[in-house]
């Protein structure tokens, strides 16, 4: 036992369900005991399986097959009373679905040439202020950002300048909507650009690169001040950037760490704790993390100027649940500890994480 004497964390595999598709994305349905599973059927359709946790098991209420294959969802931009989910498929296209009558899209979009990789909303869900929005990312090299109550145009398009090469954006994240006006998007490429995109000024406020594939970034809050941001990549690296302090000419400060040999898919934040953070691998296995503040968060540097100073990341536990990659990953909102993960061995696992209180 660790020498302040209390248990480690365990992640339990509480359910498993194995399902005859490729599956890309799993979501919990906030306020209940429901999940989504999206994904792609064997010959080539897309489909939308819902879920409810029924004591040890899954129970399928519903199923959905759609024309194309369904990357991504989220309920970011949803309000709570209609929990409409946002996907984004393989078509370009970005679909808004009332679950309760999901034939046919509320809304629906040809957003992007090629498929979209990555989605996510904010603004809804009473998490963050201001309108709510939905951001798309996508092969075509363009990141888009939507506002369901107006149809067919984006409010923005963050593309590359003429003559500069397109980059497949891999993943996208809001933050910093903590008024009314300020909101920021977080792109990741498949060339290790990440880009930081301040939708009040309509400006590129930041851009770094980590030298590897971005394949997953998030903020650790949506509706907070910029706090931290967590990057993957396909090495098996992720960087935890400090986003609190901007330095004039070094960005942000942060740590590193590896975490495997194999592709980091995706970074999810505990919603009722964001310094704790799990990592999903492409060798099937779970990374639950801690980050620790430094004693200061930021110095001057010898011109006076303001930087930040990175923490650490301690491992607090890892499991391996799969032979195959572990593609998505959602903590419930609403109960502490609860999370669904899918993977390309065809089995979506809902897992339950112990003594979370405690770390």
């Amino acid at each position: 036992s660790s020498s302040s004497g209390l248990e480690p964390s365990q992640v339990v595999a509480h359910v498993q369900q194995a399902v005859p598709y490729t599956l890309f994305d799993c979501k919990w349905v906030p306020r209940s005991a429901r999940l989504l599973c999206l994904g792609s059927a064997p010959r080539g359709c897309g489909l939308l399986q819902l879920y409810e946790l029924r004591g040890g098991r899954l129970a399928l209420l519903r199923e959905v097959e759609k024309a194309k294959p369904i990357k991504c969802g989220t309920f970011g931009a949803a309000s709570l009373q209609q929990r409409y989910l946002a996907t984004g498929d393989f078509g370009g296209n970005l679909n808004i679905w009332n679950l309760e009558a999901p034939e046919i899209p509320v809304y629906s979009v040809k957003g992007h040439k090629e498929i979209i990789n990555s989605i996510d909303g904010v603004g809804g869900l009473g998490i963050g202020e201001g309108a709510p929005e939905i951001v798309t990312g996508s092969r075509d090299g363009t990141v888009k950002v939507w506002d369901p109550r107006q149809k067919d145009t984006p409010v923005a398009n963050m593309e590359p300048v003429e003559g500069e090469s397109k980059r497949d954006c891999w993943t996208v994240a809001f933050g910093n909507a903590y008024n009314q006006e300020e909101r920021v998007v977080c792109a990741g490429y498949d060339n290790g650009d990440i880009k930081l995109f301040d939708l009040k000024t309509m400006s590129l406020r930041w851009e770094t690169n980590i030298k590897n594939g971005v394949c997953s970034v998030e903020f650790d809050r949506k509706d907070v001040n910029m706090n931290k941001l967590v990057a993957t990549s396909l090495e098996g690296k992720f960087h935890v950037f400090d986003m609190r302090t901007q330095h004039p000419t070094k960005g942000f400060a942060s740590v590193s760490e590896k975490a495997q040999k194999s592709t980091i898919w995706q970074v999810r934040h505990l919603p009722q704790n964001r310094d704790i953070f799990m990592t999903s691998g492409g060798a099937g296995s779970l990374h639950l993390w801690k980050y620790e503040y430094p004693a200061h968060r930021s110095k001057k540097d010898s011109e006076g100027a303001e930087m930040g100073v990175a923490g650490s990341v301690s491992l607090l536990q890892n499991v391996t649940l799969s032979t195959q990659p572990i593609s998505s990953l959602d903590w419930s909102p609403d109960k502490k500890g609860l999370c669904v993960c899918g993977a390309f061995d065809q089995t979506v696992r809902v897992l339950i994480v112990t003594k979370l209180n405690k770390v």
